[in-house]
């Protein structure tokens, strides 16, 4: 059974930053590759930005260049560093793992900015 569990949503101004943190558990897992989505209130699920478990990165226009996204291999986490956050990326923040071919989804995690 995998799990994904996130952590570190709140309340942050405009202009502010935060980091999300998602572990992946189970037995003996493999991780190819590890993403963040977000929903906003009344909108669809949109893909954030990738990490494969060798590094690469990429990223949706909307965050490039305020979002980072890195990983810890031994530790089966992903993070999601953002910084200069404005009121739209207000949303709930999933992870998703692709583990065996099989994307596995956290509960998520609610990021609110104010203005």
């Amino acid at each position: 059974q995998v799990q994904l569990v996130e952590s570190g949503g709140g309340l942050v101004q405009s202009g502010g930053s935060l980091r999300l943190s998602c572990e992946a558990s189970g037995h003996r897992i493999s991780i190819s590759a590890m993403a963040w989505h977000r929903q906003a209130p009344g909108k669809e699920r949109e893909l954030v930005g990738t990490i494969t478990w060798g590094g690469e990165t990429s990223y949706s226009d909307s965050v490039k260049g305020r979002f980072a996204i890195s990983r810890d291999k031994f530790k089966n986490t992903v993070y999601l560093n953002m910084n200069s956050l404005k009121p739209e990326d207000t949303a709930v923040y999933y992870c998703k793992a692709r583990i065996y071919g099989v994307d596995h989804w956290g509960k998520g995690t609610l990021v609110t900015v104010s203005s």
